[in-house]
């Protein structure tokens, strides 16, 4: 099953454990039963610190193909049902690094608020193999648990518990449940998670004097092209630079494949993320991960040109000048049916939630480039597509529209407005549109709908500091600055044109520049 380069790759991983990991698998009997005790036994080939033991622990372990992680005998919260191959491979392989000692790589009053939760909570983590969101999820929890006894997390694959997504109506992944309840829905990252743990179970820590940082030349704000630029310009200035992201990659991160990046014939969201923090790695960048800008300070006083930036886990950093670079999100319809039925139908994400509409009739909602490649990839997956555009004609670039309309099983409906999403039983069950040619309001019966309409920009905790535009773009001038002196804007959350990679890269260096100009003609 498992290559004999992976497993040369897992030799050399485990062999700094310190802790023996144990994987205690459920007895009894089940069709891929002998397919996972092979996938768990050339894992534990690897290492004399990793054992495999088949054992009764029903009140644990929920079926015959779920197994738990043990340490010095104790379980330590993590459970995986099903076989974590495909993207949640590297899932089962952190959390058994991890409980065998490793690092975790979570800021430290991050690891206080979880560890501060008195309340017993347990996660279930419903995924898809082939979804490249869901792993972060998982990961995540996989941390809380080994944060906190009181935190017990599974990993459960939909594929081969099909009687639990039918149970609680399942219809996109990530679905986290937390003590039997829908936590979240949908791609969500570890900062959201924390955000809606600490709001559902409130914990007071008081942030570590130790750990604060002196005062900041730069601080950039997002970890996007635009943000790691930023940040990595800066550092070679020899400025103190910190940069506070909910995740490094931002929306590159949940892109596939990446073709237009200057130099680079085809890459992956993924690679490119990967590289984006291998460069950052050769300079002194503080990253404050998985956190994000609850609101930033200015002073009152104009002869004191320091702000402050206030975070999501109680910490305050001073910083000289400010680079925003926090990037865009998904737009919503903002129909009724919309954020009802989100994992239920709806979804934002075709690489992820896909399969599970495999013969099913679905809709893409946008005839943009996103929406266009959105229908041509569920194309293959699912019986039909129908994508609505809004205006006369499709936005898409005319090579995607080519080949969409080479597609027998692809139809577009354009001059269409959605006016609502409608759910039976709990699941979508079809689109309700206006024909904006002839006011007539049209229904057309599907299972799924995936909303692909461009992007909102991630502004609203800077609203009051410097100005933005009716859509939420920064405004910004030729150099980056925003109407706050100090404060420099860069990417897809401004208002240059053209969100592109490339462009943001740019961008975000001449932020950098802009930001140690004004360091020194300010004398600070």
């Amino acid at each position: 099953m498992l290559s004999n380069d992976i497993l040369a790759a897992l030799k050399s991983y485990t062999e700094d454990m310190t802790n023996r990991v144990n994987l205690v698998l459920q007895t009894g009997e089940h069709p891929k039963r002998a397919e996972l005790v092979e996938f768990l036994s050339q894992i534990c080939s690897v290492s004399d610190q990793l054992t495999l033991e088949e054992r009764d622990e029903s009140e644990m372990l929920r079926s015959p193909i779920t197994f738990g992680l043990e340490v010095d005998g104790q379980f330590n919260g993590i459970v995986f049902s099903g076989i974590p191959s495909g993207h949640e491979f590297n899932s089962l392989i952190l959390a058994i690094l991890q409980s065998a000692g490793t690092e975790l790589k979570l800021d430290k009053q991050l690891m206080r608020l979880i560890q501060g939760i008195d309340k017993p909570i347990k996660f279930e983590v419903f995924i898809s193999l082939s979804c490249h969101n869901c792993p972060d999820v998982v990961q995540a929890l996989n941390q809380f648990a080994l944060l906190n006894d009181n935190i017990t997390t599974e990993m459960i694959d939909g594929g081969l518990f099909q009687d639990l997504i039918e149970s609680r109506n399942i219809q996109g992944v990530p679905s986290v449940y937390l003590n039997g309840e829908v936590f979240a829905n949908g791609k969500i990252d570890t900062a959201q998670l924390v955000d809606k743990l600490i709001t559902k179970f409130p914990v007071t820590v008081e942030a570590s004097e130790e750990d604060a940082l002196p005062l900041q030349d730069v601080t950039v704000i997002g970890g996007g092209p635009a943000g790691v630029a930023a940040a990595i310009y800066s550092a070679r200035k020899g400025l103190k630079v910190t940069m506070v992201a909910d995740r490094i990659g931002g929306q590159v991160k949940d892109t596939v494949d990446i073709e237009n990046l200057i130099s680079v014939n085809k890459t992956t969201g993924t690679e490119l993320t990967n590289n984006m923090i291998a460069h950052m790695n050769d300079y002194e960048i503080t990253r404050k991960e998985h956190l994000r800008v609850a609101k930033i300070e200015k002073s009152q006083d104009s002869a004191n040109k320091i702000k402050k930036v206030h975070l999501s886990s109680g910490e305050i950093i001073e910083t000289k000048t400010l680079i925003i670079a926090t990037g865009a999100k998904w737009r919503e319809l903002g129909v009724p049916g919309e954020k009802e039925n989100i994992g239920n139908g709806v979804a934002y994400c075709p690489h992820c939630d896909g399969p599970f509409f495999k013969g099913k009739d679905v809709a893409v909602i946008g005839g943009g480039n996103s929406g266009v490649e959105a229908a041509l990839d569920l194309a293959g997956m699912v019986k039909h597509v129908t994508v609505f555009e809004f205006l006369p004609e499709l936005k898409a670039d005319q090579v995607l529209v080519d080949k969409l309309y080479e597609r027998s099983n692809v139809t577009v409906i354009k001059n269409a407005a959605t006016s609502e999403i409608v759910a039976t039983n709990g699941k979508v069950s079809s689109i309700k549109y206006v024909d904006r040619a002839t006011n007539e309001t049209l229904e057309k019966e599907l299972s799924g709908v995936f909303v692909q309409i461009g992007l909102l920009p991630n502004s609203d905790f800077i609203d009051g500091v410097v100005e933005r535009t009716q859509f939420g773009e920064i405004i910004i001038d030729e150099k980056g600055q925003t109407s706050e002196p100090g404060i420099f804007a860069c990417g897809d959350v401004t208002t240059v044109p053209y969100k592109q990679i490339v462009i943001s890269m740019g961008e975000g260096a001449k932020a950098s520049l802009s930001a140690f100009d004004y360091l020194i003609r300010n004398g600070l």
